[in-house]
């Protein structure tokens, strides 16, 4: 009993000390996978928090225990952007290409899909549309 106790704490140690060592080499321009599922890069490594980007322009600060993984490049653009590590020229895939047109490079150098961006700044128009729906929600709740 005593040894299966002794080893179980000797490997939750080990893995402990991989998880710290693998967080104190964070560096700037790494992706990184929070505890919560997130996916970001990392924007600047100070002693205890971790300043990263979450999309273009949006920064926010993490405490460094809140960094589950540490990814590496390929992995963070296959999961992040859909961008699939560089293959070896078989003849399978060179045949696929042939018959389907080559898709243009969106603005990030991937292939395929383009993000959507989506505008959250008010018009006038989206402003006039807010409140003819509620002019027009209090005249049906005082019928």
């Amino acid at each position: 009993m005593i040894g299966v106790m002794f080893l179980m704490t000797r490997s939750a140690r080990n893995k402990q000390r991989q998880t710290l060592e693998m967080r104190n080499k964070m560096e700037p321009g790494a992706g990184v996978r929070t505890i919560g599922g997130m996916y970001a890069v990392v924007k600047e490594v100070n002693e205890e928090t971790v300043l990263l980007e979450l999309t273009d322009g949006v920064h926010a600060h993490f405490a460094k225990n809140a960094i589950g993984t540490v990814l590496s490049e390929d992995e963070f653009n296959r999961i992040v952007h859909g961008i699939e590590p560089e293959e070896s020229e078989d003849t399978e895939h060179t045949e696929d290409a042939a018959d389907t047109a080559a898709p243009a490079a969106d603005d990030h150098g991937a292939t395929g899909e383009r993000d959507e961006h989506i505008d959250l700044t008010k018009s006038a128009d989206t402003e006039k549309d807010v409140s003819d729906a509620a002019a027009g929600a209090s005249s049906t709740d005082s019928k």
